[in-house]
């Protein structure tokens, strides 16, 4: 290939992104109800983020994750959802391809640290229930932070090598992208270029990254259902399941979709279907996530109440004060 030929096929320098097709009626519905969904996820997890920083109670392993998911979750929708809503409220769907490479860096980046901290999480539950008079040594602070910062390093790593594989493809047919984000898959498949190397990369990291923290997540709940079953009291087998239940919900709804979309066949009929599955696990998860986590958790609930006393409080001192310099 002559470098004139390589100049022409790299010409393409934006995308278009399908969306959800062409039903403009659907465009202000839609944008008003994914408007709520990302205000609601933002407001939700810097509520989270902001009760584990404040509140010393909270200052612990279990907490420190669970901010860390909430930071993710956070950054999560803003690699997506602004985008979309822009799209749906102009209904343009155009994404330089500067832009379509930095949403894919920052998807990769947090899917893996994701199936990381998903893992760890579950290893923390495993020592809390199993292992609770070595907890305190094993979950110590100086290696929470080497297991929260190597997750994020290495999702880091392993969204730089693909992105950088991406942004070296040659794009000389289509500009279509059949996805309402620069997913890998639809993204590649617009290439003229030989994608066999990025596949053959892509599958050797998606096999690092998805089934060995599966596997670490199944050992850990099989390990904390047995230690479970064996306690006497009925209380307390089921106070300790209740404290495992809403991250297994999390990791449920998280692998299935991943799962489901990236592992089924890929016929045009199922792509579709895996368009609208991605939104559970793009969108409805990092607002499922502060939710599950706030309504089933004894602590955070009363931090927000804590919380939430000391506003009215403090609104109500103001207007005593107020009120005296008034009269």
């Amino acid at each position: 290939m002559t470098k004139r030929d390589r100049e022409n096929l790299t010409a393409i320098s934006e995308f278009i992104l399908l969306g959800f097709g062409k039903q403009p009626q659907l465009y202000i519905l839609l944008f008003l109800l994914f408007l709520i969904i990302y205000i609601v996820t933002i407001a939700g997890n810097l509520l989270i983020i902001a009760l584990v920083v404040v509140d010393r109670r909270l200052h612990t392993p279990m907490y420190f994750f669970l901010g860390n998911l909430s930071c993710l979750e956070t950054c999560y929708s803003s690699a997506i959802l602004p985008r979309l809503l822009a799209g749906l409220l102009t209904s343009q769907y155009v994404i330089s391809a500067n832009g379509c490479f930095l949403q894919s860096y920052f998807f990769t980046w947090l899917t893996g640290y994701e199936c990381c901290l998903l893992s760890i999480m579950s290893y923390n539950r495993y020592v809390t229930i199993c292992k609770p008079l070595h907890y305190a040594t094993l979950m110590n602070s100086r290696f929470c932070l080497q297991l929260a910062a190597g997750s994020w390093i290495n999702g880091m790593v392993a969204s730089t090598t693909v992105t950088s594989l991406i942004s070296h493809l040659s794009f000389c047919g289509p500009r279509e992208i059949d996805h309402f984000f620069c997913d890998f898959t639809p993204v590649t498949k617009l290439s003229c270029s030989d994608t066999r190397p990025i596949e053959l990369v892509t599958f050797v990291l998606e096999s690092v990254f998805t089934p060995p923290p599966f596997l670490l997540i199944l050992v850990s709940y099989v390990c904390i259902i047995l230690t479970v079953l064996q306690i006497p009291s009925a209380t307390r087998r089921w106070k300790a399941f209740s404290t495992c239940s809403s991250h297994l919900i999390v990791v449920t709804v998280f692998y299935g979709t991943l799962i489901i979309v990236y592992l089924s066949p890929k016929t045009p009929t199922l792509r579709d279907l895996n368009k609208r599955i991605s939104v559970f696990y793009t969108i409805l998860t990092p607002l499922v996530n502060p939710i599950i986590y706030s309504l089933r958790n004894k602590d955070i609930k009363e931090a927000v109440g804590q919380v939430v006393n000391k506003c009215v409080a403090l609104t109500r001192d103001q207007n005593i004060h107020a009120n005296f310099w008034h009269h």
